[in-house]
């Protein structure tokens, strides 16, 4: 093999020395680059995120676009649904219902710190859920990791979060509300709620490219979950163990951990453990099946 470079220079130097014609060289052709889908249960391979996170922010900023695109009043509605919400919460369930609250707090500030992870949480299940669907040229088009559409969709849901934010910190100051130290796990507590809807996110979004039913189903789950939630009422009215148990509903243990983090109520205790191990429970195996029905998306969307 080593020779064989010397060999063809001696014929070439042969032909040239014979008046004969000598065969122009044979251009080299880049071999081309199959991908084929992947097959069984495979590796979830989340470093090709990171290789891919310049098109994973682009999606998030295009998620972010779209969601006001037209819109007359833009980003203010990321806060005007939160507030509005609270002030027809408070009205039926703190005036004509009565729903009690833990300690001395008004009831308009008990629900809007409830309503702030669960607003997060139901905008980005409905946009996640529909991701792969609403994408679909894309995906027939581009080669890239799958997991970064409803990953996108569920991260651009923080942008609405934190316009809400400042709405709260304007209610603390008016009702005079000091948070403990505990609001340093806060950020803890908005992980738990996005690895919640990132775990219920994959699930939905791949079953949405088989089955369409999904995005009706959708939005009745998220009116049922919310109920199942103490967004307007507090878990304290269970007693253990069942307060214990109803941290199996994983925006349990996000809202009370909320509320105990900026209002210093009642700590959430073992219902934070429960909720963080359904929510990794959720995420592990929505990770799973979104790259075990990976293969089919391309042709079934």
């Amino acid at each position: 093999m080593g020779n064989q470079p010397r060999k063809v220079c001696e014929n070439m130097s042969l032909l040239e020395a014979q008046g004969r014609p000598v065969p122009p060289e044979e251009p080299v052709r880049p071999q081309p680059l199959l991908i084929e889908p992947s097959k069984g249960w495979v590796a979830l391979r989340l470093g090709d995120l990171w290789e891919y996170r310049e098109l994973l922010y682009f999606l998030v900023w295009r998620d972010v676009k779209v969601r006001y695109k037209q819109t007359l009043l833009g980003a203010s509605w990321a806060i005007l649904q939160p507030f509005l919400m609270m002030v027809v919460f408070s009205f039926i369930f703190g005036t004509l219902v009565q729903v009690p609250t833990e300690g001395a707090i008004p009831y308009p500030i008990f629900t809007f710190v409830a309503l702030l992870p669960w607003q997060f949480f139901a905008n980005a299940l409905s946009q996640s859920a529909n991701s792969l669907v609403n994408s679909a040229a894309l995906l027939r088009k581009v080669y890239f990791p799958r997991l970064a559409v409803p990953i996108a969709s569920a991260l651009a849901g923080l942008v609405d979060f934190g316009f809400a934010f400042l709405v709260l910190i304007g209610l603390m100051v008016y009702f005079q509300i000091v948070p403990t130290l505990a609001v340093l796990l806060l950020p803890l507590f908005l992980l738990l709620a996005l690895v919640t809807v990132l775990g219920v996110g994959l699930w939905l979004s791949a079953l949405n490219v088989q089955y369409r039913d999904v995005r009706y189903i959708v939005p009745f789950l998220v009116q049922i979950w919310m109920y199942a939630s103490p967004v307007v009422y507090p878990s304290s009215l269970l007693d253990e163990p069942w307060r214990t148990l109803y941290g199996l509903n994983p925006m349990v243990g996000v809202i009370e951990g909320f509320r105990w983090a900026l209002l210093g109520t009642s700590p959430p205790g073992a219902m934070i453990g429960v909720s963080t191990l359904v929510a990794m429970t959720l995420f592990i195996s929505g990770l799973f099946y979104f790259r075990r029905m990976e293969q089919t998306f391309a042709d079934a969307v």
